[in-house]
């Protein structure tokens, strides 16, 4: 299933949209699984709520294969989420699809989320989980094997890549953390780094840069992607000499970072250095009535689980919120 397939079935005959005239108890903005899983708790609790988003499946639509989300030996990103959303609008839940969020901003005692194209919907809460975007190479190939060699994510996807070939771009601790992974899986590992010096902690680096099975290329940079049905090579291109090299390699990790999808909340809410919106434990920002939850939000560990948990102590925040203002 493409992510364009997973919209396609989120827009079914049993699809609800909102309605702009209606002040709704909870506004949830994103469509990966803290956003789902929110709007599932949310329903649960009887709130009157719609979920706004331009897709559905966030970065769990990328990843090729899932091991570790409970109850799933092994599934594809976009198949867990088709069964997000099909849990989703078995509780009716009513939904924008298509468009992104602009901006949220208070009117007096409520919040106003506003979409690009202008259309607004009110609420007394909001629960904000629009994630975040990797950082992406922008060459050739890249987009059209994602899933399919390309990956994002070293914890969802390494093991998958058990004595493969890997290239690994970035140079930073998150790269190295990547190779280390995979070194420990008998990959053989090429790091490829933009940049002449190697960004990572040196606890991280040292190990990898002694492994007999890593090859470290600094100064370089991935120019072209290439297979058929999968990744079969990487072309590489030397910043000094500008010579080009293929690679044959089985996949390539993508570490060179992520972006939260924080705009809309810039203007409102707290963020942290990282862009990240500022939560505690019981998912509250800096303005009340506003929640966060997944991996736009400070809460460590970006994971389709976390953020599944996330999503849910949200919700049940912002239900105890309304409730304790007497508003249900």
């Amino acid at each position: 299933m493409t992510v364009s397939e997973l919209d396609t079935f989120a827009s079914g005959a049993s699809a609800r949209p909102p309605d702009a005239g209606v002040v709704y108890d909870l506004v949830i903005v994103g469509g990966g699984p803290a956003a789902m899983t929110a709007a599932i708790y949310a329903a649960r609790k009887g709130l009157g709520l719609a979920l706004l988003t331009d897709e559905f499946g966030g970065q769990m639509a990328d990843t090729a294969g899932i091991e570790n989300y409970i109850g799933f030996q092994m599934v594809s990103g976009r198949e867990l989420a088709a069964k997000f959303v099909e849990h989703m609008k078995a509780f009716g839940v009513p939904y924008a699809l298509g468009e992104k969020v602009a901006s949220v901003r208070r009117e007096g005692e409520l919040f106003a989320s506003v979409l690009e194209g202008g259309r607004t919907y009110r609420s007394r809460t909001v629960v904000f989980a629009a994630g975040k975007r990797y950082r992406r190479l922008g060459v050739p190939g890249e987009a059209e094997l994602s899933g399919r060699g390309v990956s994002y994510c070293a914890i969802c996807d390494a093991p998958l890549f058990r004595k493969k070939r890997v290239v690994v771009a970035g140079g930073g601790n998150s790269a190295l953390t990547a190779a280390a992974d995979l070194l420990k899986l008998d990959a053989a590992v090429t790091l490829v780094n933009i940049a002449p010096n190697w960004q990572a902690d040196r606890v991280l680096f040292e190990p990898v840069a002694r492994h007999p099975s890593a090859t470290l290329l600094a100064s370089h940079e991935i120019v072209r992607i290439e297979g058929q049905r999968k990744v079969e090579k990487v072309s590489v291109r030397d910043r000094a000499t500008l010579s080009v090299k293929e690679l044959a390699a089985d996949g390539v990790f993508v570490e060179i970072g992520g972006v939260p999808n924080s705009e809309p909340v810039r203007d409102l809410a707290a963020l942290s250095e990282k862009g990240e919106l500022i939560v505690d434990c019981h998912c509250r920002t800096s303005v009340e009535g506003l929640f966060g939850a997944g991996d736009v939000t400070t809460v460590p560990y970006k994971q389709i689980v976390v953020s599944a948990g996330e999503g849910a102590k949200a919700a049940l925040a912002a239900y105890d919120y309304l409730a304790q203002r007497g508003e249900l």
